[in-house]
């Protein structure tokens, strides 16, 4: 094959991840310029796969498409769509509606993904997927096949795309691969001698210049050359090309001409527009197509490009105004070919554009839409009209996580006379991105100005959302006492019941401290009675988490999670698991905290929420410390603190603080302990967090006391009791309590002991193990060795049960010095599982199939399988049937 001249080490990486396509899968990006020869590696790559007994499944990205949702996946998956009605109830449904197949709400895109995924699964043979042109595939169908590349390691299916040079695309940026270099010298001057063996030895060096190894050039250019005018133009080389195309195109006849361009404007042949084999026989002579049963194939995309470049404007207009009156069963097609044709404002057009917008976002293309509303707002004949339609394309841009659409929209939107409204939700939707940690254009005091006065302009909705705008921000910034008085003072005139969730998660990122009593009883009110809503659930979740209810915190959120996962609404599932790893860890309960953080830290990443990523990885650094695991601590401190620096994320940093110091204390190292401590209170430091400060007294308290800060830490803690007075918080509570029989005089140390002791801890064991250990460790230094032996003994057995080593060592080490001495600690067989690996272990004891498990996790059940293979052998046992014992009688 000509264009696979000099391909050999390309040629070799493809039969490598082909020759997968039987066993484990993969993914490739093929990227390269126009005509680098990127359709021939993936030719090559389709030959190899039928070889070796794959089907091959195949869509081509044309631009033509790119505003239709799901226009790729359904080209994708048509060969297989007989196997939807296999898949589960909210995976078939959600994939039907992308596929315009059935009516229902919108799906969520990960939801989609996870149904593609288990039908190619499921298809019961190797595949092959091929991706030409992905950069053209609309917006929708890219980030699925981005979610489904990302899960085929243990799939026989292999996806390749190719992806043209300087056109982003979501597949390129995440997936391995392949750039296609221009071919060398020597290999042009071969191709070049095969194709043209004639040429003029002038002529021929000039073109081997120009052409620089592009195998399109070295083979057509050849043919069209005419005195040789193409190369004397200092031009680029696509356009170039074109031009060679489109010299041959000028010798067709005019109707091959219209055909052609119905076909290139239009998709195929165009619709409701017959294939004639006469008509279109000059074009396919003409080296321009290829017909095929089901319909025609531009050579090269640069066909495509060059007919639609060589008609005039009005032929242009023209062809579009046909494609509509072809396409009236078919609105969304209609209404672009219409606004293709448009000469000037139209707002009948207009209008067809936003129907078209938001048929394109019930069917979850976010992208499509956005592009609809831009187009209408082009259209619109009203200033009021184009704002507002540019305003909701920024508001959808923002969803989509693309900062510069919004950007660019909200500017374009600025140029209008806008009213106050439309000014009010340009600053809520430029404060939107990140929690508002990236936005220093509107700070807590302005937004809650303009949360207020949207509200006396009659807009609750948007006043309530601004204002859970900023009170985001008073979670990942300090704004200081003014602004967060200026938003509680917004809040209470808002005419809202005591128990709306929202206004209960405003109050407890806003005034945790202060409004901690109301917001503990609006919690316990709303607990088991959210009606299912795992959006409410995870309102809740968080604003348990802000005043230390861990328990309910870790109730909510789990809820939160189950539901968020039914509906694929993955963004949204990573904050509902990264609070309940962080309300799992406080508690002590890492068998939950462990896979939870893993995960929330993974999804956090994929949906591209940074920050969340960042506090999701440094609850797994203050798990790897506790656990003694103090490498692996570090890597996530710093991995975590990168993420956070730069903007300020002040959780991420207390939580990094905490980590840094529960390793000291582990190491021994209680000075720097202290310090690392200490800067989570120290109003001075990034790492002072309002909230989560008041949950770090009793890791504050031992370092103190092991390195002679206990002044330092009395001073704290007073100020505390302060804070104490006016929140409920169980946990400020429960570490005050311990604080103050840690730090206590000889007189008072036991009964203060006693009484925190005699709290109710039954949900908080790893602050009741920390009580016996504490106590213990007093009554052995007041030789009172056979009193300590109790609650050494008490705290042995507890730490042991939760996993941390370091603190079940340190027992051990105080019962020996008291008399006693204790059994080895068994390993528990679950270390031996990564996080992602406990996850499917405990699901599958839980007595889940693999297909549920995979549900769960956004897994196929074949790489649920495939797991569960790799976790017998660590665990020492034959089957998922002895699971549940094994889990059950490991030590923790």
């Amino acid at each position: 094959m000509r264009t696979l001249l000099g391909r050999s080490a390309e040629q070799a990486l493809l039969s490598g991840l082909v020759a997968r396509v039987t066993e484990s899968g993969g993914a490739l990006v093929i990227r390269g310029a126009a005509g680098i020869g990127k359709s021939a590696l993936a030719a090559e790559a389709v030959v190899q796969a039928k070889a070796a007994g794959a089907k091959v499944l195949s869509v081509t990205g044309s631009e033509s498409e790119q505003n239709f949702p799901y226009a790729g996946l359904h080209q994708l998956l048509h060969p297989v769509r007989k196997g939807i009605d296999a898949l589960p109830g909210s995976q078939r449904e959600a994939l039907r509606i992308a596929l315009c197949l059935a009516d229902g709400d919108i799906p969520d895109l990960y939801l989609v993904g996870m149904a593609a995924l288990n039908l190619l699964s499921d298809t019961g043979t190797p595949l092959l997927l091929l991706a030409e042109d992905a950069h053209w595939l609309d917006q929708a169908s890219a980030d699925v096949l981005a979610f489904v590349a990302r899960r085929l390691d243990s799939e026989p299916v292999v996806l390749i795309a190719t992806v043209r040079d300087g056109v982003p695309s979501q597949l390129d940026a995440e997936l391995p691969s392949l750039h296609v270099e221009p071919l060398s010298p020597a290999t042009s001057s071969a191709l070049l001698d095969e194709v043209a063996p004639t040429l003029e030895p002038a002529v021929r060096e000039r073109l081997l210049s120009e052409a620089a190894g592009n195998p399109l050039a070295l083979t057509e250019l050849p043919a069209t050359l005419q005195a040789d005018s193409l190369l004397k133009a200092t031009v680029p080389l696509n356009t170039r090309l074109e031009r060679a195309f489109g010299a041959r195109l000028s010798a067709l006849p005019a109707e091959t001409r219209r055909r052609l361009l119905f076909a290139a404007l239009g998709g195929d042949s165009g619709p409701g527009v017959p294939i004639s084999t006469d008509v279109l026989a000059p074009a396919v002579k003409a080296g321009l197509i290829e017909l095929q049963a089901g319909g025609l194939t531009f050579r090269h995309h640069l066909v495509r490009s060059a007919i639609v470049q060589a008609a005039t404007v009005g032929e242009r207009q023209a062809a579009h105004q046909a494609l509509a009156q072809e396409l009236v069963k078919d609105p969304e097609r209609r209404a672009w070919h219409l606004a293709a044709a448009a000469q000037g404002a139209d707002e009948g057009i207009a209008g067809a554009l936003v129907e078209a917008a938001e048929r394109a976002q019930y069917r979850g293309g976010v992208g499509a839409a956005i592009a609809g509303l831009e187009e209408a707002a082009r259209l619109s004949e009203t200033a009021e009209l184009r704002a507002d339609r540019l305003l909701r394309a920024a508001d959808l841009s923002v969803e989509a996580g693309r900062s510069d659409l919004v950007e660019r929209l909200l500017a374009e939107a600025s140029r209008e006379t806008l009213s106050f409204q439309h000014r009010a939700r340009a600053t809520w939707i430029r404060s939107s991105f990140d929690d508002g940690l990236v936005d220093d254009t509107a700070g807590p005091i302005e937004l809650a100005k303009l949360a207020r006065s949207v509200y006396e302009d009659g807009d609750l909705d948007l006043a309530m959302r601004i204002l859970w705008g900023a009170g985001m921000r008073c979670f990942w910034a300090e704004p200081g006492p003014e602004a967060r008085q200026h938003l509680l003072d917004v809040a209470d005139s808002l005419p809202l019941d005591e128990h709306d969730p929202r206004l209960i998660a405003i109050l407890a990122y806003v005034a945790p401290i202060e409004r901690g009593k109301a917001v503990a009883a609006g919690l316990m009110e709303l607990a088991g009675q959210t009606g299912g809503d795992p959006e409410v659930e995870r309102f809740l979740g968080s604003a348990a988490l802000q005043i230390g209810a861990f328990e309910l915190a870790a109730r909510f959120s789990a809820s939160a999670a189950a539901g968020l996962r039914a509906q694929g609404r993955l963004g949204l599932l990573a904050r509902a698991l990264a609070v309940h790893a962080c309300s799992a860890t406080r508690l002590g309960n890492l068998d939950v905290a462990l896979p939870a953080a893993e995960e929330a830290a993974r999804l956090a990443k994929e949906t591209h929420q940074i920050f969340m990523y960042g506090f999701a990885l440094s609850a797994q650094a203050e798990i790897a410390a506790l656990r003694g695991q103090y490498a692996e601590a570090a890597e996530l401190i710093a991995e975590a603190e990168q993420v956070a620096l730069a903007a300020g994320a002040r959780p991420i940093l207390a939580t990094v603080q905490l980590a840094r110091g529960l390793s000291a204390l582990g190491e021994g190292r209680h000075a720097d302990a202290f310090a690392d401590l200490h800067r989570v209170f120290d109003l001075t430091e990034p790492s002072y967090q309002l909230a989560l400060r008041c949950y770090l007294i009793a890791d504050l308290t031992e370092a103190a006391i092991r390195c002679g800060q206990e002044d330092a830490a009395r001073e704290i803690i007073r100020r505390l009791e302060k804070d104490a007075q006016q929140t409920g918080s169980p946990s400020l509570h429960i570490g005050l309590r311990y604080a103050r029989a840690a730090l206590a005089s000889d007189d008072d140390a036991e009964k203060l002991f006693l009484a925190a002791l005699s709290g109710d801890l039954t949900g908080w064991p790893l602050e009741r193990g920390r009580l016996h250990l504490a106590f213990g460790e007093w009554l052995r230094r007041h030789r009172r060795a056979a009193e300590s032996r109790v609650h050494l003994r008490a705290a042995r057995e507890t730490f042991d049960a939760l996993g941390l080593i370091p603190w079940s060592e340190r027992a051990r080490s105080e019962l020996r010095a008291a008399g006693e001495t204790s059994p080895r600690r068994t390993p528990d067989a679950r270390e031996q599982l990564t996080p992602h690996e406990l996850s499917i272990a405990q699901l599958a004891a839980e007595g889940l199939t693999n297909r549920e498990i995979g549900q769960r996790l956004y897994l196929s059940h074949r790489t649920v399988s495939t797991h569960l293979h790799r976790i017998f052998p660590k665990l020492g046992i034959t089957s998922r049937a002895d699971l549940p014992a094994v889990l059950r009688n490991s030590p923790g």
